[in-house]
Formats: C-alpha cells, sequence, structure tokens
C-alpha cells in the first residue's frame, strides 16, 4: 500500500508530528506485521524519529542544526539563498522505516515521527508512505 501525505509548513525551519497520519495509513492498510517506510519529497527536507514528550527537543534540533550550518555563507546560496536547506536536508535525511508490529508502529512511547522543514514555508510538501507486508506473518 502507498499513500501521500500532503503538508502545509508555516515557517523556514520547523518539525512537523506526522505520527497520527502514518498510524492512521497503517491501521487502513490492515498489515499486522511488516515495515513502514516514509520518505520525504524535495531536497530542502528530511524526515526524523525523535522524542514527542514535549517540543523543546524539537526546538533544540532546530537550534542545533542552525548553529552547525547557518544561512547565507554556502555558494548555493548565490541560486536562491536555501544553501543551508540543501545541507540540512542531507544531514539528517530524507527517509525512515518503522517495524509494523501486530498493527502498530513499532515505535517507542517516546518516539515520533517528525517531517523537517528546512526552507519554509511551504504550501505543498509530500511525504510518501510505503506499507509493507511480512508475507510469511501475514500468510
Amino acid at each position: 500500500m502507498r499513500e501521500l501525505i500532503k503538508l502545509r509548513t508555516d515557517r523556514r525551519e520547523t518539525l512537523v508530528d506526522i505520527t497520527p497520519q502514518v498510524r492512521d495509513l497503517v491501521r487502513r492498510s490492515g498489515v499486522r506485521n511488516g515495515l513502514v517506510a516514509v520518505y520525504a519529497q524535495g531536497s530542502t527536507a528530511a524526515l526524523m524519529i525523535q522524542e514527542n514528550w514535549d517540543d523543546s527537543v524539537q526546538r533544540d534540533v532546530v537550534g542545533l542544526l542552525r548553529k552547525l550550518i547557518p544561512q547565507g555563507v554556502w555558494q548555493h546560496d548565490v541560486q536562491d539563498g536555501n544553501g543551508d536547506a540543501h545541507l540540512k536536508s542531507g544531514l539528517v535525511g530524507p527517509s525512515e522505516t518503522i517495524p509494523v508490529i501486530e498493527g502498530r508502529l513499532g515505535l517507542s512511547t517516546w518516539q515520533n515521527i517528525f517531517f523537517c522543514e528546512f526552507d519554509g514555508p511551504r504550501r505543498d510538501r509530500t511525504v510518501i508512505c510505503t506499507i509493507l507486508a511480512d508475507a510469511e506473518a501475514e500468510s
């Protein structure tokens, strides 16, 4: 099963919790055991599994990446001013794979799936979710 999650972001850099949407897709798929692969389209976005208890961790992630990869000092900035966004996206990575166990996401209590926006705000972002059943477990 493959479905798209469509997002809108409201800041240049932010982490958006997409766990509820992915959880709903897994539930609707009927897959009991397998994998869900999530992939962020776009070269200035990424995906991350991170703590969900409060948003301080997400703010810390954005703050750290701003310190490591500052805006406005990269060769690519001459083209469109978002060289830092490309580097942050490449560092974090575009995808995550989560086990599906007994019909549920195999995340721990404190883990959620976050879409990482590094070049917003954007009206149209897409995450591709592919759910694969463990053929042996499903038969």
